[in-house]
Order: C-alpha cells, then sequence, then structure tokens
C-alpha cells in the first residue's frame, strides 16, 4: 500500500479554462457509500473533498469576480462527479485506487464521523484493522481512462 501520496496534479501549462471538462488529462470523482443517510453522506463528500483539493495541484480555478465586484472562491475547473456505491464496493474501489500509483485517493473512514477530537482520530486509526474499514465516501483523481475503469458502472449519487 501507498504510504506517501503520489504527486498528482495539473502543471500550469495544461490547465485550459476555456475547455469542456472532458478534455482534462485527469478526472475526480468521489464515491459515497449509497447506504448512509443523506447529511452523513454529505459530510463524508466534503470532508474527501476538502482532503483533495489540498493535495492534487491545480485542481482548483482561479476565484472569480462578478459584477457587482463580489469575489466567490475557485472550483473545480475540471469538475468533480459524486457517485454513489455499497459499502463493499466502495471498499474495492478504494483497494483499486490505492493500487494504482498514478491514482490519489482520499478516504472517510465510518469512524471519523464517531470521534470529535481529532487526537483520538489518529489513535483509533492506527490500530483499526485495515480489513474491517467501513469507508463513508472515497475520492479519487487520476488518468481518465484509469478512473473510469475504477468506478465503470456507478451511478450519480441520488
Amino acid at each position: 500500500m501507498n504510504t506517501t501520496p503520489p504527486a498528482i496534479g495539473f502543471a500550469a501549462d495544461e490547465i485550459d479554462l476555456s475547455t469542456p471538462t472532458r478534455a482534462a488529462r485527469l478526472k475526480w470523482v468521489i464515491v459515497v457509500n449509497d447506504s448512509i443517510p443523506a447529511g452523513r453522506a454529505v459530510n463524508a463528500a466534503v470532508c474527501v473533498a476538502s482532503a483533495t483539493t489540498r493535495a492534487v495541484s491545480g485542481i482548483l480555478g482561479p476565484d472569480v469576480t462578478d459584477a457587482a465586484g463580489e469575489t466567490h472562491a475557485g472550483l473545480p475547473w475540471a469538475g468533480c462527479t459524486i457517485l454513489s456505491a455499497s459499502a463493499d464496493a466502495l471498499k474495492a474501489i478504494r483497494a483499486k485506487g490505492v493500487a494504482h500509483e498514478a491514482t490519489f485517493v482520499a478516504d472517510m473512514p465510518a469512524v471519523a464521523q464517531a470521534i470529535r477530537v481529532y487526537d483520538e482520530y489518529i489513535e483509533t486509526m492506527g490500530s483499526a484493522d485495515a480489513e474491517e474499514m467501513e469507508y463513508l465516501a472515497v475520492s479519487l483523481v487520476g488518468p481518465k481512462n484509469r478512473i473510469d475503469k475504477v468506478v465503470g458502472g456507478l451511478s450519480l449519487m441520488p
């Protein structure tokens, strides 16, 4: 298993804000456990998205200004698709992502929503059995063809 996240991202010269999202070299998907309530699903998706935008260079577009001069934070210029899957499928998707060195993976174990102190989360994860881990969401960024193979056939999150 990868212990250091791979350097995944967009180089400055390949960021083309004038092209459709499908033209981007990398694809970003977030897959959410389809058996959890909507509020928990949204929380899990937002948490893995936060980890992804911090780790994957060039994924966010620049801030934009509206006609009134108000600034709006940059959004993912290459898009992000939110899919859903069963708990077992989510675990397999994460494993496939981690196994491919050109894929960035951020995950949210179920225990993360049960613990309110981050030091306790660190301690709990340090003794958690990887085989028994349940995931609420997984974020993947990688080459389009690789990501499509990993998540092929999944539906958009309702």
